[in-house]
C-alpha cells in the first residue's frame, strides 16, 4: 500500500488534483469557508472525481498542525520522484542543470527552493542526508507541487558528491557574500550547478573548497543577505536567462 501524505493549502492541493487526481484519496474543506476561491476550488476537485468532505477548523488544524492550511487539507498517496546519485551521474549531459543545497533544514525554505527549481528547469536538487529538510506538509505547501516534479537526490557525503559531479563535467559554483566574482561572471550554458547554504550559516568550509568557484549576488541596499529561496531564484534564473539567449 502506498504511503499516505498530507497536503495542506490551496496550492499544494490544487497542484496534485490537477496533475495526479487519481492519487488523491480525499479532500477536507472548512465548512465555514464559503468564499469564491473555496467554491471554485471545490468545483475543480469534484470535477476531477475526488471526494470532498466538510470539516471544522479544529479537525483541519489537527491534520496539518502549525501550517496555514487555508481551510483545505488532502490525504493523498506519496508520489516518489526521488533519484539515486548513481542515476543522476548516468544522466549528466552538457545541458545538465542542478541545484545543491547545503544545510537548508527549514521545511518552508526547502519547499520554496524546490518550487523555484521547478520553475527554472532544474534537473535535480542534491541534498545531504543529515543536514537537510525532507518531505513534510510544510515543505509540500511551500513547494506548491514541485516536490512531485523535481527529483531530490540525497547523498551521504555532499563534498564528495560535488567532486564526483565536477569530475563528470559539471561546473559547480557556490554562493558566498565575500566572493570576488558575481553570479553574472560565469558561462552557465554548460553542465552547471549552483550550491547554496542556509541563510546565516551559508556554505560549510569543506563544501566551499570543493566548488569550482564562488560567486556573490550583487547587493545594493542595506540588507546583508537574502533568504535562501530568494537567492536560489536569482541564481537559477540567471542560468535560465543565459540558456535562452
Amino acid at each position: 500500500m502506498s504511503k499516505q501524505v498530507v497536503l495542506a493549502g490551496f496550492h499544494a492541493v490544487n497542484s496534485r488534483v490537477r496533475t495526479k487526481p487519481e492519487t488523491v484519496r480525499i479532500v477536507y474543506v472548512d465548512a465555514a469557508r464559503r468564499d469564491k476561491r473555496m467554491h471554485e476550488c471545490r468545483q475543480k476537485i469534484e470535477q476531477a472525481g475526488v471526494k470532498v468532505v466538510q470539516a471544522d477548523a479544529k479537525r483541519l488544524d489537527g491534520m496539518a498542525p502549525d501550517i496555514p492550511h487555508q481551510g483545505i487539507v488532502a490525504l493523498a498517496e506519496s508520489v516518489d520522484v526521488s533519484m539515486t546519485f548513481d542515476e543522476l551521474m548516468d544522466s549528466i549531459t552538457p545541458e545538465t542543470f542542478l541545484l545543491i543545497l547545503d544545510g537548508v533544514t527549514d521545511p518552508r525554505n526547502f519547499g520554496a527552493c524546490l518550487r523555484t527549481a521547478d520553475a527554472a528547469g532544474v534537473q535535480a536538487v542534491v541534498v545531504p542526508k543529515d543536514r537537510s529538510a525532507s518531505y513534510s506538509p510544510a515543505a509540500a505547501k511551500a513547494a506548491a507541487g514541485a516536490m512531485e516534479t523535481v527529483p531530490v537526490v540525497t547523498v551521504t557525503n555532499l563534498a564528495g558528491a560535488i567532486v564526483e559531479l565536477r569530475d563528470a563535467g559539471v561546473f559547480v559554483v557556490g554562493t558566498a557574500g565575500e566572493a570576488t566574482k558575481s553570479i553574472y561572471d560565469f558561462d552557465q550554458k554548460r553542465a552547471f550547478a549552483w550550491v547554496l547554504g542556509a541563510e546565516g550559516e551559508g556554505l560549510r568550509q569543506l563544501t566551499r573548497r570543493r566548488c569550482d568557484d564562488l560567486a556573490k549576488i550583487p547587493m545594493q541596499g542595506s540588507v546583508e543577505s537574502l533568504n535562501v529561496s530568494v537567492a536560489a531564484g536569482i541564481c537559477l534564473f540567471e542560468t535560465a536567462r543565459q540558456r535562452r539567449s
